[in-house]
């Protein structure tokens, strides 16, 4: 994305105030006006003064007052709704940001450290403050001025603009030169930043892993190097930068030297005058001004372009699963569940479901069972629309499910994951991610049937209680059971249990088994099963091997095949019944 393509693309996010930041360019041209009235009437006061008759001085001066208070006018309502204006669009930028990320795919979530994405926001949003804040404060009455300032010198006296105009080219030049040299080490230094956030947020994210393992020094190392390895590449930028000033500031000098001196040659010839030469003196500084704050700005937009390009190209990410045209609300469900020739594949060299077909009828539970890699999750993920099949379809009592909203969808498929997920919020606001405006009556019903009363209550804050990060101030009943209540809470007519107790131990399981039963209960439930009594009791097994259905059917009829399930439950691949100690 070129630096122009890039600099309209910050300037577009303006769009939704269109109409203040229109007046604020108004001001803007005002100011520039402002610039270039300030040395003419100083150069024609001088020429007042030095007539023999100064009449025309105090009406001059006047002018020159009045112009300048009219500047700072207009200077103040800029910075006053400029201020205001950036302050708003930065807020509006990060929801933005959040709104877009939040809802782009597993995949691409899996691709991209929440450190790293935490970063491209913050450090992108803030660049686009400054650039929107230097816009209205600077830049564009600097470009005003440069471009009403070029044709006026020439007016004035075309020998002397020729100086104004060799040093424009100067600027051009040098900084299209420094931009094009150093533009891909600038981008590698960004790179390597988005690496020390990546490497930061994964060590405090296991910092148990971490202190446990004694790896503090190690990973204060590593950090280490990756900095040394930033400033290696950051320093011959800075130092082609630091030229680049260096050759600005000794054109600009250069020019102010010739401007006197062909302006003395021109005065003894009689075709300036002395206020002429002052008037254009002054011009040329503020001119000179105006290049170096466009320099300025140039090198500050370089230096921030790379991260304004990540910021953009999380926006140009296309969501993997989007409402189709024209989709609608599921109605009411009764549950009835279908895949139809399904298959799906993270990698389309090796696809992760073969051509799966099955039917679930309400309120039925259907157990999938197999080696690890089978496709379980994987199938079931394509129930919510996590991802949408590559082939064939799915549908809820008859619709395909691409045909309904994900709004809609989501809100009718409950999911109890292995890892549950818990917010660095209080448990009440956990619990209330199932459904925002539950009452106490029904939050306390969901905790009582999950089997999470008494453990709340032994809580110091109770309900107010914080839950750590990830939920690791939970043990993992706990954050087991506080998703049970959840998933409870949204009371949705079909339910996932992708390995829900899986990691929990023989009694923790068995004391969350009531919930689990109480949560399933006239519900069309699909789990990934690992226990005996729940492969027992489901009303329809699938077995499930490097993404094909191998076999279904209930558990008797599946034991007597003596297939695949029969060879798993002889080799005691499913755990015993958990118990509760008493």
């Amino acid at each position: 994305m070129s630096f122009l393509r890039l600099y309209l693309r910050v300037l577009g996010l303006l769009a939704p105030e269109r109409k203040l930041a229109i007046s604020l360019a108004l001001a803007n041209l005002a100011l520039a006006g402002v610039f270039f009235l300030e040395p003419v009437l100083f150069g024609r006061v001088v020429d007042a003064l030095a007539a023999p008759s100064a009449k025309s001085a105090p009406r001059l001066i006047a002018w020159w007052a009045v112009v300048g208070f009219g500047g700072v006018l207009a200077g103040v309502w800029v910075s006053l709704h400029a201020d205001r204006l950036a302050h708003r669009r930065r807020l509006a930028a990060i929801a933005l940001f959040f709104e877009h990320a939040a809802a782009l795919s597993l995949g691409f979530h899996s691709e991209h450290h929440t450190g790293r994405l935490a970063r491209i926001m913050n450090n992108g949003v803030g660049n686009l403050f400054g650039l929107w804040l230097g816009f209205f404060r600077e830049q564009l009455a600097t470009l005003l001025a440069i471009v009403v300032m070029i044709p006026l010198a020439l007016w004035m006296n075309w020998k002397l603009a020729l100086l104004m105009v060799a040093l424009m080219l100067s600027f051009a030049t040098f900084n299209a030169v420094a931009v094009r040299r150093t533009h891909r080490a600038q981008g590698e230094v960004e790179e390597l930043h988005h690496e020390i956030a990546t490497r930061a947020g994964d060590v405090f994210g296991n910092v148990t892993v971490v202190q446990s393992f004694t790896r503090l020094a190690a990973e204060s190392a590593a950090l280490k190097d990756m900095m040394r390895r930033v400033l290696d590449a950051q320093y011959p930028v800075l130092r082609g930068w630091a030229i680049l000033s260096v050759l600005n500031r000794a054109a600009s000098t250069l020019t102010i030297v010739a401007i006197f001196a062909l302006g003395s040659a021109l005065h003894a010839r009689g075709e300036v005058t002395v206020g002429g030469i002052v008037s254009f003196v002054g011009f040329s500084m503020m001119l000179i001004g105006r290049l170096e704050q466009l320099a300025n700005f140039i090198s500050g937009l370089f230096f921030q372009s790379q991260s304004l390009r990540d910021y953009f190209a999380v926006l140009d990410e296309r969501p993997g699963v989007v409402d189709a045209i024209g989709a609608k609300d599921l109605p009411a469900v009764r549950g009835e569940v279908a895949f139809e020739h399904v298959s799906f594949g993270y990698d389309p060299v090796q696809p992760a479901l073969h051509d799966l077909s099955f039917r679930a009828e309400p309120g039925t539970t259907i157990a999938l069972v197999g080696p690890t890699g089978a496709g379980k999750t994987t199938a079931l993920s394509l129930l919510y629309r996590a991802y949408d099949p590559s082939g064939g379809r799915i549908t809820i009592d008859g619709h395909d499910i691409r045909d309904i909203t994900l709004e809609s969808l989501r809100w009718n498929v409950g999911v109890v994951f292995q890892d549950p997920g818990m917010f660095y919020r209080s448990i009440l606001d956990n619990l209330r991610v199932g459904k925002p405006d539950a009452d106490h009556a029904e939050i306390e019903a969901a905790v009582v049937a999950a089997e999470a009363a008494a453990f709340i209550a032994r809580k110091p804050e109770g309900y107010e209680t914080m839950v750590a990060e990830r939920g690791r101030s939970l043990s993992g009943g706990e954050r087991q059971r506080l998703a049970i209540a959840r998933a409870m809470l949204k009371n949705a007519p079909i339910l996932v249990l992708d390995e829900a107790t899986s990691a929990l131990d023989n009694t923790t399981e068995a004391r969350i088994q009531k919930a689990l039963d109480a949560l399933t209960r006239g519900r069309t439930t699909f789990v990934i099963a690992h226990r005996l009594s729940t492969v027992r009791n489901a009303d329809l097994i699938l077995v499930l091997d490097q993404g094909r259905l191998i076999e279904q059917g209930r558990f008797d009829e599946l034991i007597r095949r003596g297939g695949l399930f029969a060879r798993l439950a002889e080799e005691g691949k499913f755990a015993p019944d958990a118990e509760e100690v008493k």
